[in-house]
């Protein structure tokens, strides 16, 4: 397990991707909203908000903590694309929430209503992490390097 309070921020840096991870806290409803409905999301303090940048540069990790704050912090809902929809091909940063999440490299970012599941890069395919008590757990790590930061704007 990885120690991880509320005030800091987890980075799995690849070569060609990164994850921002942060722990939901105390404001633990966020709204899902799709092209039919909205879902009220109600989460547990440790749950984790998982996001997931196509780059590894300090600016894909200033927008992965811009994007994380302004969720958890701010309050912004999650949006889903209808698939197909222009956008997704544009699309740097690419979140999702719960419990547990899957990265996979075969999926369209920002089309999956599922909060289990969250577009990758090749480099984290397969990996899944983990909210517990206290921190942060993942299976299936081959590589990339883990740094944790404060989380702050």
């Amino acid at each position: 397990m990885i120690p991880l309070n509320n005030d800091e921020m987890l980075l799995l840096r690849g070569k060609e991707g990164t994850l921002g991870i942060v722990k939901v806290g105390e404001k633990n409803q966020f709204f899902l909203e799709t092209e039919k409905e909205e879902i009220l999301l109600a989460l547990e303090p440790d749950d984790l908000l998982v996001a997931s940048g196509f780059g590894a540069d300090k600016t894909t990790i200033n927008g992965l903590k811009c994007v994380l704050y302004m969720i958890r912090e701010v309050g912004s809902p999650f949006i889903v694309l209808p698939k197909k929809h222009p956008a997704s091909k544009r699309l740097k940063i690419v979140v999702s929430a719960g419990d547990r999440t899957r990265i996979s490299c075969s999926i369209i970012p920002g089309t999956h209503p599922e909060q289990d599941i969250l577009c990758g890069s090749d480099e984290f395919d397969g990996i899944e992490i983990s909210g517990v008590q206290g921190g942060v757990e993942f299976s299936d790590l081959r590589g990339g390097r883990i740094e944790r930061i404060p989380f702050e704007i």
